[in-house]
């Protein structure tokens, strides 16, 4: 999310006055801050509005970009923060936690994509006016919002070897598999998704929009506008894509056209949609470099403490290192994957990136068969490496069909993720108790 205001979940008291008009406890809970929106047993706070309005205002100015009036971004920013709100609701359910180390590698891995030292990615956010505490709680909100959206989604999704195949005989027909189409997105919803009687209205927002876009309004203008569409806030973006990637309702529509080329509408259950591709790019083809390890993990416990944990996996490290145990021997009897540790703790050829960013950085560093890594912490735990080797392979069969269940997966993820936050929504509590603005 964009803003770094905190989500505030109401006490029974709090709720209680919000609810009953009790005076008293109502003045006590605006002096903290004022009461939106009630979601659920959760709130969104004025504050949480207005920073995250800030926030698209800040970041618009920089790219000098256009904006809507301040009470359209309200209204878009209040949906957003309400889908905020139940997607950390989710997360409690599930029991979902985001520690320190992984909130720590994911701020090394922005700095290190922008070339930068974190204590440099630190003052510039210092002195763009932020706090780099309230930074470091955004970027832990984003991973926990991503990650209850993956658990909930991926169990709506079933992807069948016969799909995958179908798909891997369709790109090796049409070879399409290079090129991606960032897409821009406008969502003219229905006002009663239970009915159908808006769709003539609907359509003919619609048409209003098609008919801007073609005079040459700026796209992304329009959508932060009237878009219902989940990237309404950036502007309808939503970066590139492999055309079979894309919603399935979007494929035909998308093929064949030209950057620049408006496209739509597209009648859905949610209302309208309109495209615009805004970038075409080949995706390059490049050899796969996979690496082969060893790895013990040790996971700390309540009756095993973090540092102690460590102090063991170095213990075991020396051992290794003196010849007096093999790394097999002490990956069956210590290590806590119980996947890789029955085969003595290899891990088999894997390309890097589907390891954590601080597993993969490790493996980077080793070169030598044999070479064990320094212990490091990663979200899982404490690890230490063997070596086994690495190699470059061209784009395989298998390479292929990884792509293509990728492919199929990143669609009905997408599909599956607009009707799972539909759900949601349906299903909240929400009570509007002051206007957002």
């Amino acid at each position: 999310m964009f803003s770094n205001g905190k989500y505030m979940k109401l006490s029974h008291i709090y709720l209680a006055a919000a609810l009953t008009g009790t005076t008293m406890l109502a003045n006590a809970a605006q002096s903290l801050d004022k009461i939106s929106i009630i979601v659920n047993d959760g709130v969104v706070l004025q504050s949480e509005i207005s920073a995250l309005v800030n926030n698209v205002k800040q970041r618009s100015a920089a790219a000098s970009k256009q904006l809507p009036s301040d009470s359209v971004l309200r209204t878009q920013a209040t949906e957003r923060l309400i889908d905020k709100v139940l997607k950390e609701q989710m997360a409690q359910r599930f029991g979902v936690r985001i520690g320190d180390t992984q909130v720590d590698q994911t701020i090394a891995g922005i700095a290190q994509e922008q070339k930068l030292t974190i204590a440099q990615l630190k003052n510039i956010i210092e002195r763009n006016g932020e706090s780099f505490v309230n930074y470091r709680e955004s970027i832990r909100s984003e991973i926990l919002l991503s990650q209850v959206e993956r658990i909930a989604v991926r169990r709506r999704i079933n992807i069948s070897d016969q799909e995958v195949d179908n798909l891997v005989q369709t790109l090796a027909e049409h070879g399409r598999t290079n090129t991606e189409y960032r897409i821009g997105h406008i969502l003219i919803a229905n006002n009663n998704q239970n009915s159908g009687l808006d769709q003539p209205a609907s359509r003919e927002r619609a048409d209003k929009v098609i008919k801007l876009l073609k005079q040459g309004d700026d796209f992304a203008h329009i959508a932060i506008t009237s878009s219902s569409g989940p990237k309404a806030l950036e502007g309808g973006d939503w970066g590139f894509m492999n055309i079979n990637e894309m919603p399935t309702l979007f494929t035909d529509a998308v093929k064949d056209q030209a950057k620049g080329d408006i496209i739509g509408p597209i009648r859905s259950g949610n209302g309208y949609h309109i495209l615009t591709i805004l970038d075409i790019k080949g995706q390059q083809q490049v050899e796969v470099t996979e690496v082969n390890a060893r790895h013990i993990l040790i996971k700390p416990s309540i009756i095993l403490s973090d540092e102690r944990a460590k102090n063991l996996l170095e213990d075991l490290s020396k051992q290794v290192s003196n010849g007096s145990v093999t790394f097999n021997e002490l990956a069956k009897k210590h290590s806590a994957d119980p996947g890789s540790a029955i085969k003595g703790g290899e891990l088999g050829w894997n390309d890097p990136s589907a390891y954590v960013p601080a597993f993969k950085k490790t493996l980077a560093t080793l070169n030598k068969k044999g070479e064990l890594s320094r212990v490091f912490k990663t979200v899982h735990g404490w690890h230490l490496i063997e070596f086994i080797g690495r190699r470059d392979i061209d784009a395989t069969d298998k390479f292929v069909k990884n792509r293509a269940y990728q492919m199929i997966f990143n669609r009905k993820f997408t599909e599956e993720s607009a009707a799972w936050s539909r759900e949601l929504r349906a299903q909240a509590y929400i009570d509007v108790l002051a206007p957002a603005n």
